[in-house]
């Protein structure tokens, strides 16, 4: 091998162990941001609205996302009362369930 050869597979080492270090950084901040999002559903929502939240994220996980992102908006804008009952959650995805449209599929 020449040693352009050797420094070519060098580089592409150092590029592969650089990309391995980003994924690896960005892997954690995503665990940070979800840990903080989770430590601010825990002071926002009483224990029954979470356990409703948690199921209701094993159904629609993106909707939940988006929910659980607008309920920490509202609290920390100061619209929401703390803690969010569950009753008071039921209220909110009934109201957003509402504004849903339904596709009725009708034969001819």
């Amino acid at each position: 091998m020449s040693d352009e050869e050797l420094e070519e597979i060098r580089r592409r080492k150092l590029l592969a162990m650089q990309q391995r270090e980003d994924e690896q950084k960005q892997a954690q901040a995503e665990r940070q941001l979800e840990a903080q999002k989770q430590a601010l559903l825990r002071q926002i929502l009483s224990p029954e609205a979470r356990q409703r939240l948690t199921n209701l994220h094993m159904v629609k996980p993106q909707f939940t996302e988006q929910l659980e992102l607008q309920l920490i908006q509202l609290a920390q804008a100061g619209k929401l009362p703390i803690p969010l009952s569950d009753a008071r959650l039921k209220q909110i995805l009934i109201q957003l369930q509402s504004r849903k449209r339904e596709t009725k599929i009708r034969r001819i």
